[in-house]
C-alpha cells in the first residue's frame, strides 16, 4: 500500500469516527456559545419554548341565513385539512359542504372513503348538488 493510500484510508477513519456529543445542535451554535463564554456573558440554549400562531382567513363560498356552504368538485386534502383546523378553532361556524358527487373517494387507495364518510366523521353536515329545503325553509 502506498503512503497516498495509506493517508486517504487514514482520512476516511476519521471521518467515519463519531464526533463528541455536544448539547449544541451545530458546529456554528457551538462555536457561538463558545464566544459567548469567553466575553464572560451569561446565557442559557434552548430553555423555553415560544407558542406561534400563523394566523390565516377564511372565505366561505356562499353565506346564507345562519351557515356557511362550501361547494366541492375535488376536495383536497389541504382543504379537509383546513376545514379541520377551522372546526377545531372556530367551532361556532356552522359550515356545510355541498358536493359535486359526494361518493367520490379521497384517495385512488382501495380503502378510500368518500367524501361524505370524511364529512360524517368529523360531523360536517353536508348534500349532493344543491342543498335541501330544510337546510332553509
Amino acid at each position: 500500500m502506498t503512503s497516498r493510500q495509506q493517508s486517504r484510508q487514514a482520512t476516511k477513519k476519521k471521518r467515519l469516527q463519531p464526533q463528541p456529543t455536544s448539547k449544541y445542535k451545530s458546529k456554528f451554535e457551538a462555536a457561538f456559545a463558545d464566544s459567548l463564554h469567553k466575553k464572560k456573558i451569561k446565557f442559557t440554549y434552548e430553555t423555553i419554548s415560544i407558542d406561534y400562531t400563523i394566523s390565516y382567513s377564511y372565505r366561505p363560498d356562499f353565506i346564507l341565513n345562519d351557515f356557511y356552504c362550501e361547494t366541492k368538485g375535488y376536495f383536497s386534502s389541504e382543504d379537509r385539512r383546513k376545514h379541520l383546523v377551522i372546526k377545531k378553532t372556530r367551532p361556532e361556524l356552522d359550515i356545510r359542504f355541498c358536493f359535486q358527487n359526494s361518493k367520490t373517494k379521497l384517495t385512488k387507495a382501495k380503502n378510500s372513503i368518500s367524501y361524505a364518510k370524511w364529512c360524517e366523521r368529523h360531523g360536517f353536515l353536508y348534500c349532493d348538488k344543491f342543498i335541501p329545503t330544510e337546510w332553509y325553509a
